[in-house]
């Protein structure tokens, strides 16, 4: 695999961490950072929309003090992996499994590699529905800790029962690759103030991720495009009756969540065997880029159960 860009100028990663490129078997080429290190096992990482690489520096960081190794992809159509629409800065996918065939060149790459076993994984948001399809489908990994996992969309007002069939009529009509209505015109971080945003009650974290996009604004992308809405509206209610993977989870949600549905997150966890829902008292979308105290008592507990699987 060929080296790819990694920007340290903007996060601090773990001494030695490298980022190669990957290929879909579909062609589409992929960014993949791995962040060795850690003897007690690899941890997958299945970031969220808009989401990229070096977003995940000091997560990775932070799984290495709990003696846990990472690889962290860029889906296809986000970070510095291939964009898939004549404007790179819409958020697309032709089909919500193509993501798949993303999971598919980052396992083949990280079960050629000398990367300590066992596996795990770590999905947020997005990352959280494109890793409940490949656990039901087979992921082999040991144990999973879920981040406000994207198992619905929370879409408000009369929108809510019109968001599928106006995204599905728009891609039929051939508009599905223009941006949902009120898709922002700038990426998130850039877009908003701290104030008003949905994504973290931390000031740095957040001043962090600005500071990216506005360093290299090739990794940020803006509002998803209609096709993006309606696969995405579509995965969801196609895997809302499967039955949950018989894996050990944990999941976090916020207790102020405002961008995925919480109710779709009760109902799957409370259907998951053995499995553990924790709210996070005060905490917006993104639990492992929130305050010190939110963040290491999700990671404690993340690592808690992955060690515990280590030695089943």
């Amino acid at each position: 695999m060929k080296p790819a860009p990694f920007y340290d100028d903007v996060c601090v990663a773990p001494a030695g961490t490298q980022t190669r490129w990957l290929k879909a078997a579909d062609g589409v080429r992929l960014r993949m950072s791995v962040m060795a290190g850690g003897a007690k096992g690899t941890i997958l990482w299945f970031p969220g929309r808009t989401e990229y690489i070096e977003k995940y520096a000091s997560a990775t960081g932070d799984m290495l003090e709990r003696g846990y190794s990472s690889v962290v992809i860029d889906w296809r159509g986000q970070g510095l992996s291939d964009r898939l629409l004549d404007n790179p800065r819409i958020g697309h996918v032709a089909a919500f499994s193509d993501y798949q065939k993303d999971v598919a060149a980052l396992l083949d790459a990280v079960q050629a590699s000398d990367l300590p076993r066992p596996l795990f994984l770590i999905a947020h948001s997005m990352g959280g529905a494109i890793g409940l399809r490949a656990l039901i489908d087979g992921l082999p990994v040991k144990a999973v800790g879920f981040s406000a996992p994207m198992w619905g969309i929370q879409i408000n007002g009369a929108l809510h029962n019109l968001a599928a069939p106006i995204s599905e009529l728009s891609v039929k009509s051939g508009l599905g690759k223009r941006f949902v209505p009120g898709g922002k015109s700038l990426s998130y971080h850039a877009g908003l103030g701290f104030g008003n945003n949905k994504l973290t009650t931390d000031r740095a974290v957040f001043e962090a991720v600005q500071t990216q996009v506005a360093t290299h604004p090739e990794l940020s992308i803006r509002g998803p495009s209609l096709t993006w809405l309606a696969e995405s509206l579509h995965e969801n209610r196609e895997v809302e009756g499967m039955d949950c993977p018989d894996i050990p989870a944990i999941t976090f949600v916020g207790s102020n969540e405002r961008i995925v549905d919480t109710a779709s997150i009760t109902e799957r966890m409370r259907r998951w065997p053995g499995g553990c829902l924790q709210k996070m008292d005060a905490a917006e979308h993104e639990i492992l880029m929130e305050r010190p105290q939110i963040r290491n008592a999700a990671f404690d507990a993340i690592a808690a159960l992955f060690d515990a699987q280590r030695r089943n």
